[in-house]
C-alpha cells in the first residue's frame, strides 16, 4: 500500500490539527458499514445466548450502547464532524463454532461527509458493552478485526474492503 500522493486531511500546511471544511461538499447519501467479533470463553457465549446472564439482556443492551455511540461520535473523536444520522442498525450474531459474538453495523445520513467514524465507533461500543456485562465471568474475551467493510456516497464513491470474509 504506497500513500506518496496522498496528505492526511486533518492538519493543515503547518502540521497543526485542524477540523476538515466539508462546507463545499455535496449532500449526498453516505452509508457505512462496519465489523468485529469478541472472542470469549465457551460458557461465557451459552451464558449470553441463555439469556441467563444477571445483568439482563447482553445483547440488546450492547445493540442499544452501540446506537448511543454512533450518535455521539463526534463528542469522542476531536476532529469528527456532529452528524444526523439517519439509520444506525446493529446485528449482534452469536457464532457458536468460534465461541464469540459477531457484530455488523450500518449507519447512514444524508451529509457533506461520511460516516465511518459513527459505524466504527458504534461496532467498537457494542462489543465493549458485552466485555463490560461480562468480565466477571470471562476477562480473557478478546475484541478484534474491528475494521470498515463498505462504505458510499459523497466524491470518493463506492468503496469495498477486498477479500473481506
Amino acid at each position: 500500500m504506497t500513500h506518496s500522493s496522498i496528505s492526511l486531511t486533518h492538519f493543515n500546511q503547518a502540521g497543526e490539527a485542524q477540523m476538515v471544511d466539508v462546507g463545499d461538499k455535496a449532500v449526498t447519501q453516505r452509508i457505512a458499514i462496519t465489523e468485529g467479533t469478541i472472542e470469549m470463553l465457551p460458557e461465557t457465549l451459552a451464558l449470553i445466548m441463555a439469556g441467563g446472564h444477571k445483568k439482563g439482556d447482553v445483547l440488546g443492551i450492547a445493540r442499544i450502547a452501540g446506537i448511543m455511540a454512533a450518535k455521539k461520535t463526534a463528542d469522542l473523536i476531536p476532529l469528527c464532524h456532529p452528524l444526523p444520522l439517519t439509520h444506525v442498525e446493529l446485528n449482534l450474531t452469536p457464532l457458536l463454532e468460534k465461541n464469540a459474538v459477531y457484530c455488523q453495523t450500518t449507519v447512514k445520513t444524508n451529509g457533506q461527509t461520511g460516516v465511518e467514524m459513527e459505524a466504527l465507533c458504534a461496532t467498537q461500543i457494542a462489543l465493549l458493552t458485552i466485555y463490560d456485562m461480562c468480565k466477571a465471568v470471562d476477562r480473557g474475551m478478546v475484541i478484534q478485526s474491528v475494521r470498515l467493510l463498505e462504505k458510499d456516497g459523497g466524491k470518493s464513491g463506492h468503496w469495498q474492503l477486498a477479500n473481506a470474509e
